[in-house]
Protein backbone atom coordinates (compact mmCIF):
# COMPACT_ATOMS: atom_id res chain seq x y z
CA UNK A 1 0.00 0.00 0.00
CA UNK A 2 0.98 3.34 -1.15
CA UNK A 3 2.31 5.95 1.94
CA UNK A 4 0.77 9.11 1.34
CA UNK A 5 1.67 10.64 4.64
CA UNK A 6 5.13 10.38 3.02
CA UNK A 7 5.58 14.33 1.98
CA UNK A 8 4.38 15.26 5.06
CA UNK A 9 6.80 12.81 7.14
CA UNK A 10 9.94 14.20 4.93
CA UNK A 11 8.69 18.01 5.34
CA UNK A 12 9.07 17.30 8.67
CA UNK A 13 12.48 15.83 8.85
CA UNK A 14 13.43 18.57 6.67
CA UNK A 15 15.62 21.69 6.76
CA UNK A 16 14.23 24.41 4.97
CA UNK A 17 16.52 27.18 3.39
CA UNK A 18 16.13 30.00 1.09
CA UNK A 19 18.20 32.01 -1.48
CA UNK A 20 17.71 34.98 -3.42
CA UNK A 21 15.43 34.23 -6.67
CA UNK A 22 13.66 37.22 -8.59
CA UNK A 23 12.49 39.65 -6.03
CA UNK A 24 11.74 36.61 -3.83
CA UNK A 25 13.35 33.00 -2.53
CA UNK A 26 14.53 30.17 -3.85
CA UNK A 27 13.60 27.24 -1.40
CA UNK A 28 15.63 24.52 -0.84
CA UNK A 29 15.07 21.41 1.46
CA UNK A 30 17.97 19.65 2.96
CA UNK A 31 17.99 16.13 4.26
CA UNK A 32 20.95 14.26 6.10
CA UNK A 33 23.59 16.12 7.87
CA UNK A 34 27.31 17.00 6.12
CA UNK A 35 30.11 14.60 6.33
CA UNK A 36 33.86 15.32 6.85
CA UNK A 37 34.71 14.06 3.19
CA UNK A 38 31.74 13.09 1.90
CA UNK A 39 30.56 15.36 -0.84
CA UNK A 40 26.57 16.66 -0.79
CA UNK A 41 24.21 15.71 -3.14
CA UNK A 42 22.22 18.09 -5.16
CA UNK A 43 18.86 16.75 -6.54
CA UNK A 44 17.13 18.85 -9.15
CA UNK A 45 13.27 18.13 -9.98
CA UNK A 46 12.13 17.99 -13.45
CA UNK A 47 9.98 20.45 -15.75
CA UNK A 48 6.60 21.05 -13.92
CA UNK A 49 7.80 19.47 -10.73
CA UNK A 50 8.91 20.05 -7.30
CA UNK A 51 11.09 18.50 -4.84
CA UNK A 52 8.73 15.32 -4.46
CA UNK A 53 10.07 14.10 -7.67
CA UNK A 54 12.64 12.38 -5.73
CA UNK A 55 10.04 11.82 -3.03
CA UNK A 56 10.72 7.55 -3.37
CA UNK A 57 14.01 8.45 -3.38
CA UNK A 58 15.55 10.90 -0.44
CA UNK A 59 15.48 8.31 2.46
CA UNK A 60 17.24 5.97 0.96
CA UNK A 61 19.86 7.70 0.13
CA UNK A 62 20.00 9.53 3.54
CA UNK A 63 20.48 6.11 4.83
CA UNK A 64 23.50 5.25 2.59
CA UNK A 65 24.86 8.88 4.70
CA UNK A 66 24.21 11.44 1.88
CA UNK A 67 23.51 14.57 2.77
CA UNK A 68 20.89 16.09 0.61
CA UNK A 69 20.22 19.68 -0.82
CA UNK A 70 16.84 19.59 -3.24
CA UNK A 71 15.66 23.29 -4.20
CA UNK A 72 12.27 24.27 -6.04
CA UNK A 73 13.94 25.76 -9.04
CA UNK A 74 12.83 28.92 -9.65
CA UNK A 75 8.97 28.83 -10.94
CA UNK A 76 8.10 25.41 -9.67
CA UNK A 77 7.09 24.61 -6.27
CA UNK A 78 7.69 27.09 -3.70
CA UNK A 79 10.25 29.10 -5.54
CA UNK A 80 9.87 32.24 -7.07
CA UNK A 81 9.41 32.57 -10.84
CA UNK A 82 11.49 34.46 -12.51
CA UNK A 83 10.71 37.82 -14.20
CA UNK A 84 10.95 37.23 -18.01
CA UNK A 85 12.23 33.84 -17.72
CA UNK A 86 10.80 30.54 -19.53
CA UNK A 87 13.44 28.00 -19.57
CA UNK A 88 16.59 26.19 -18.47
CA UNK A 89 19.43 28.79 -19.24
CA UNK A 90 17.62 31.25 -16.79
CA UNK A 91 18.07 28.97 -14.29
CA UNK A 92 21.75 28.90 -14.27
CA UNK A 93 22.63 32.16 -12.43
CA UNK A 94 20.26 31.69 -9.13
CA UNK A 95 20.83 28.11 -9.02
CA UNK A 96 24.73 29.52 -8.86
CA UNK A 97 23.91 31.64 -6.57
CA UNK A 98 22.49 29.67 -4.11
CA UNK A 99 24.74 27.14 -4.20
CA UNK A 100 27.51 29.32 -3.50
CA UNK A 101 25.68 30.58 -0.73
CA UNK A 102 25.18 27.03 0.90
CA UNK A 103 28.49 25.89 -0.25
CA UNK A 104 30.69 28.30 -0.64
CA UNK A 105 33.25 27.03 -3.16
CA UNK A 106 33.14 23.79 -2.05
CA UNK A 107 31.44 21.46 -4.54
CA UNK A 108 28.71 18.93 -4.54
CA UNK A 109 27.51 15.86 -6.64
CA UNK A 110 24.58 17.20 -9.06
CA UNK A 111 22.42 14.99 -9.70
CA UNK A 112 19.32 16.26 -12.49
CA UNK A 113 16.16 14.67 -13.83
CA UNK A 114 14.77 15.74 -17.03
CA UNK A 115 14.13 19.71 -17.37
CA UNK A 116 16.61 19.59 -14.31
CA UNK A 117 19.33 17.05 -15.83
CA UNK A 118 19.03 19.91 -19.06
CA UNK A 119 19.63 22.73 -16.04
CA UNK A 120 22.36 20.34 -14.82
CA UNK A 121 24.27 20.27 -17.63
CA UNK A 122 23.94 23.90 -19.02
CA UNK A 123 24.91 25.18 -14.93
CA UNK A 124 28.40 22.62 -15.07
CA UNK A 125 28.88 23.93 -18.31
CA UNK A 126 29.54 27.46 -16.99
CA UNK A 127 30.62 26.72 -13.97
CA UNK A 128 32.85 22.88 -14.42
CA UNK A 129 34.64 23.14 -11.19
CA UNK A 130 31.74 22.99 -9.18
CA UNK A 131 30.90 19.21 -9.19
CA UNK A 132 32.52 16.39 -8.99
CA UNK A 133 29.99 14.48 -11.02
CA UNK A 134 26.82 14.75 -12.74
CA UNK A 135 24.23 12.08 -12.86
CA UNK A 136 21.83 12.83 -15.77
CA UNK A 137 18.06 10.93 -15.41
CA UNK A 138 15.73 10.95 -18.07
CA UNK A 139 17.28 14.28 -19.80
CA UNK A 140 16.16 15.99 -22.71
CA UNK A 141 17.71 17.63 -25.68
CA UNK A 142 20.35 15.00 -26.61
CA UNK A 143 19.57 15.68 -30.13
CA UNK A 144 18.16 12.22 -30.97
CA UNK A 145 14.57 12.68 -31.55
CA UNK A 146 13.80 14.27 -34.77
CA UNK A 147 10.39 15.24 -33.70
CA UNK A 148 8.10 15.44 -29.88
CA UNK A 149 7.17 11.76 -29.17
CA UNK A 150 4.17 12.68 -26.61
CA UNK A 151 1.38 15.10 -26.61
CA UNK A 152 -0.14 16.28 -23.31
CA UNK A 153 -3.24 17.88 -23.08
CA UNK A 154 -4.43 21.10 -21.56
CA UNK A 155 -6.06 21.32 -17.96
CA UNK A 156 -6.26 25.29 -16.83
CA UNK A 157 -9.48 25.78 -18.86
CA UNK A 158 -11.26 22.95 -16.85
CA UNK A 159 -13.29 23.49 -13.11
CA UNK A 160 -11.70 21.29 -10.35
CA UNK A 161 -13.08 17.95 -10.53
CA UNK A 162 -12.77 14.49 -11.73
CA UNK A 163 -12.42 15.73 -15.32
CA UNK A 164 -9.56 17.97 -14.77
CA UNK A 165 -8.04 14.78 -12.87
CA UNK A 166 -8.67 12.84 -16.19
CA UNK A 167 -6.49 14.84 -18.12
CA UNK A 168 -3.77 14.91 -15.02
CA UNK A 169 -4.07 11.09 -15.56
CA UNK A 170 -3.89 10.91 -19.29
CA UNK A 171 -0.94 13.30 -18.95
CA UNK A 172 1.06 10.99 -16.30
CA UNK A 173 -0.09 7.98 -18.73
CA UNK A 174 1.51 10.23 -22.16
CA UNK A 175 5.25 11.30 -20.56
CA UNK A 176 6.12 10.16 -16.76
CA UNK A 177 5.02 6.70 -16.08
CA UNK A 178 4.88 3.92 -18.54
CA UNK A 179 2.92 1.11 -15.64
CA UNK A 180 -0.62 2.49 -15.57
CA UNK A 181 -1.31 0.84 -11.97
CA UNK A 182 0.75 3.62 -10.47
CA UNK A 183 -0.79 6.71 -11.57
CA UNK A 184 -3.64 6.86 -9.04
CA UNK A 185 -2.84 7.58 -5.27
CA UNK A 186 0.47 9.05 -4.64
CA UNK A 187 1.67 9.99 -8.38
CA UNK A 188 -1.26 11.86 -9.12
CA UNK A 189 -1.83 13.85 -5.99
CA UNK A 190 1.62 15.28 -6.65
CA UNK A 191 1.43 15.96 -10.31
CA UNK A 192 -1.97 17.66 -9.08
CA UNK A 193 0.07 19.59 -6.81
CA UNK A 194 2.91 19.98 -8.97
CA UNK A 195 1.21 21.74 -12.42
CA UNK A 196 -0.53 23.62 -10.57
CA UNK A 197 2.43 25.75 -9.21
CA UNK A 198 4.32 25.79 -12.79
CA UNK A 199 5.07 29.22 -13.52
CA UNK A 200 7.28 29.04 -16.12
CA UNK A 201 5.16 28.15 -19.30
CA UNK A 202 6.58 27.53 -22.84
CA UNK A 203 10.06 26.05 -22.26
CA UNK A 204 11.27 25.05 -25.68
CA UNK A 205 14.96 24.16 -25.22
CA UNK A 206 14.15 20.44 -24.19
CA UNK A 207 13.41 19.95 -27.81
CA UNK A 208 16.46 21.19 -28.71
CA UNK A 209 20.81 19.30 -28.53
CA UNK A 210 21.23 21.81 -25.57
CA UNK A 211 22.69 19.32 -23.49
CA UNK A 212 24.73 17.67 -26.17
CA UNK A 213 26.30 20.71 -27.03
CA UNK A 214 26.83 21.27 -23.83
CA UNK A 215 28.43 18.16 -22.32
CA UNK A 216 31.87 18.49 -24.21
CA UNK A 217 32.61 21.18 -21.42
CA UNK A 218 32.16 19.02 -18.62
CA UNK A 219 34.99 17.50 -17.80
CA UNK A 220 33.98 15.68 -14.28
CA UNK A 221 32.83 12.12 -14.83
CA UNK A 222 28.82 12.21 -15.92
CA UNK A 223 26.54 8.84 -15.54
CA UNK A 224 23.29 8.53 -17.42
CA UNK A 225 20.27 6.74 -16.02
CA UNK A 226 17.01 6.10 -18.23
CA UNK A 227 14.00 4.63 -18.30
CA UNK A 228 13.85 1.73 -20.74
CA UNK A 229 10.20 3.23 -22.07
CA UNK A 230 11.07 6.88 -21.34
CA UNK A 231 7.96 8.33 -23.53
CA UNK A 232 10.36 11.56 -24.39
CA UNK A 233 12.49 8.80 -26.48
CA UNK A 234 10.55 6.03 -27.37
CA UNK A 235 12.12 3.73 -30.13
CA UNK A 236 15.36 6.46 -30.11
CA UNK A 237 16.10 5.34 -26.64
CA UNK A 238 18.50 2.87 -28.72
CA UNK A 239 20.75 5.63 -30.24
CA UNK A 240 20.93 7.63 -26.92
CA UNK A 241 24.26 5.87 -25.50
CA UNK A 242 26.20 6.31 -28.72
CA UNK A 243 25.16 9.96 -28.59
CA UNK A 244 26.82 10.01 -25.06
CA UNK A 245 29.64 8.80 -26.07
CA UNK A 246 29.89 10.77 -28.80
CA UNK A 247 29.61 14.45 -27.02
CA UNK A 248 31.10 13.78 -22.85
CA UNK A 249 34.39 13.08 -22.10
CA UNK A 250 34.28 11.10 -19.13
CA UNK A 251 30.85 9.30 -19.52
CA UNK A 252 31.75 6.54 -16.99
CA UNK A 253 28.02 4.86 -17.03
CA UNK A 254 24.58 4.78 -19.44
CA UNK A 255 21.92 2.29 -17.55
CA UNK A 256 18.33 1.61 -18.65
CA UNK A 257 15.95 0.67 -16.16
CA UNK A 258 13.90 -2.25 -17.44
CA UNK A 259 10.04 -1.45 -17.98
CA UNK A 260 10.20 1.61 -16.48
CA UNK A 261 8.83 4.98 -17.99
CA UNK A 262 10.61 8.73 -17.65
CA UNK A 263 9.58 8.96 -14.28
CA UNK A 264 12.00 5.99 -13.69
CA UNK A 265 13.50 6.98 -9.73
CA UNK A 266 9.64 7.23 -8.87
CA UNK A 267 8.47 3.96 -10.95
CA UNK A 268 10.98 1.85 -10.29
CA UNK A 269 13.04 3.06 -6.93
CA UNK A 270 14.41 -0.26 -5.58
CA UNK A 271 16.49 -0.12 -9.13
CA UNK A 272 17.01 3.25 -9.73
CA UNK A 273 18.27 3.47 -6.30
CA UNK A 274 20.69 0.86 -6.78
CA UNK A 275 21.97 2.93 -10.00
CA UNK A 276 22.60 5.96 -8.63
CA UNK A 277 23.99 4.28 -5.49
CA UNK A 278 26.93 2.89 -7.61
CA UNK A 279 27.50 6.31 -9.92
CA UNK A 280 27.60 8.17 -6.60
CA UNK A 281 30.77 6.20 -5.64
CA UNK A 282 32.53 5.48 -8.94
Amino acid sequence: MEDLDLPGRLLAKARRLATPCGGGDLVWHTWGEPSPGRVPVVLLHGGSGSWTHWIRNIEPLVALGHHLIVPDLPGFGDSQALPGSSDADAIVVPLEAGLAQLLGDAPCQMVGFSFGGLTAGLWLAQHPARATRLVLVGAPAMGVVPQRQFELKGWRHLPEGEARRDIHRHNLAALMLHDPALIEGLALRLHEENVARDRMPRRRLAHTDALARALPAIACPVHAIYGERDALYKSWITDLEAAYRRVTPDLRGFALIEGAGHWVQFEAPERFDAELARALVD
